[in-house]
């Protein structure tokens, strides 16, 4: 045997389980986003001349505001800004705990022990089942949705239940139905309003009644808020941290990724209960050297200037009447969301005489294929696709002319519903 079969052996046998052990590498099931990355691929090269519409980013088309951007830079020629953070700065967290109650209408908290920078809100919830999953514990997760906290549920040993967030309960989890060995079992709930990927909003009676279930069964909720400050027509951006009681049983998660077009700047808070934000400190102090303090001191500035979002807000707002509009036109069912940028719509059954499609995939597949518009299947709760209004136009005419360009695209066949 060759040395480099014997090192591929060798390192094969030494995955471990929660990875997929020995098997690591050789599951041959193909991730849905690569599946659509594949596909993407496919319908460019089949299709060179036509304009591929991408609907199913999940992230900002434009930069970060000018200035935030002049704040980095700013910040970042300072000599006294170039070391470790750890655990984050003074002036973001105060920030923070400003823009809550600005914004949110969070009163009481406190900046120095209530709330703790991260680098995105995904590392948190990578974290956050460290500091409180031992074997056996359960997570309880909605579906569809974002899995990380779930994942790492599972890397710890515990395990987790899924409540599926359907349209007859407008996407809010049913916790009632959740069995009374599994709420007894379970140390977390994850929820996260506005919704990704059905964009639906929660109300004020949902998290009472949440935060009642969660103080009965003693169970940590965690809110994961990236969309929260993304709301429209009126409707006012809402935090559970606004609900009395809930900084009693849990945290919310903020980002400034969605809000202040700051996806790979990477920073974010978590908020609430001084004791989780403690206990995520220590997890946090042993997994990462903080963000960058240019990074934390620009952000610092965003929070203080929510018109910045509220700008953001009305550009995704018009898109998505201008979407919501022309798919209702087809004969979908769409509904504009209250909040997030992702417009969340049940797939046709197929096309009169033609293809059928037996699951949201399937549609999906089918429209980057056949017709170079890109968007996300759910089929965990009923056949869906998520289309994103992050699509790239620079202008409200350009945006009109994609619009326009999926209608015309989407009307050379009769779709059955």
């Amino acid at each position: 045997m060759s040395v480099e079969k014997y090192q591929s052996t060798f390192i094969q046998e030494q995955f471990a389980n929660r990875i997929g052990g020995s098997n690591y590498g050789k599951d041959t099931n193909i991730y849905k986003f690569e599946k659509i990355k594949r596909a993407k691929a496919a319908a460019k090269k089949a299709h060179p001349d036509m304009e591929l519409i991408d609907m199913g980013v999940g992230e900002p088309d434009e930069m970060a505001d000018a200035g935030i951007v002049a704040k980095l830079a700013e910040e970042a020629a300072k000599p006294g800004n170039r070391g470790y953070a750890d655990n984050g700065i003074p002036e973001f967290k105060i920030a923070a705990a400003k823009y809550l109650k600005e914004v949110f209408s969070v009163d009481g908290i406190d900046a120095e022990t209530e709330v703790l920078h991260s680098i995105g809100s995904k590392p948190a919830l990578a974290m956050l089942p460290a500091v409180f999953i031992n074997p056996g514990d359960v997570t309880i997760m909605t579906v569809p949705g974002y899995p990380v906290m779930g994942t790492h549920t599972k890397y710890l040993g515990g395990e987790v239940y899924n409540i599926k967030l359907t349209k007859e309960n407008n996407f809010l989890p049913d916790i009632d139905a959740i069995p009374e060995d599994i709420a007894n079992r379970a140390k977390l709930l994850y929820l996260n309003y506005p919704n990704n990927p059905t964009g639906a909003a929660a109300t004020v009676e949902f998290f009472e009644k949440v935060i009642a279930w969660a103080k009965k069964y003693n169970v940590v909720v965690v809110h994961d808020a990236p969309y929260a400050a993304l709301t429209y027509d009126g409707v006012k951006p809402f935090s559970f941290l606004s609900v009395p009681g809930a900084k009693d049983v849990g945290v919310e998660l903020h980002s400034l990724s969605k809000s202040y077009n700051m996806t790979g700047w990477r920073i974010g808070f978590v908020a609430g209960n001084p004791l989780i934000v403690k206990a995520f400190g220590d997890v946090k102090d042993n997994s990462d050297s903080g963000q960058f303090i240019a990074i934390q001191k620009a952000a610092a500035y965003g929070l203080g200037n929510p018109a910045i979002t509220e700008a953001i807000s009305a550009k995704y707002s018009r898109r998505h009447n201008l979407l919501v509009g022309a798919l209702n036109e087809i004969g979908f069912c769409a509904e504009k969301p209250k909040g997030s940028f992702f417009l969340y719509v049940e797939a046709p059954k197929g096309i009169v005489g033609g293809q059928r499609f037996e699951s949201a995939e399937d549609f999906s597949q089918y429209l980057i294929r056949e017709k170079l518009i890109s968007t996300v299947p759910w089929d965990d709760a009923g056949k869906f696709v998520r289309f994103s209004v992050t699509f790239i136009a620079k202008g409200e005419a350009e945006e009109a002319r994609v619009i326009d360009e999926i209608k015309r695209r989407l009307t050379d066949v009769q779709f059955e519903f």
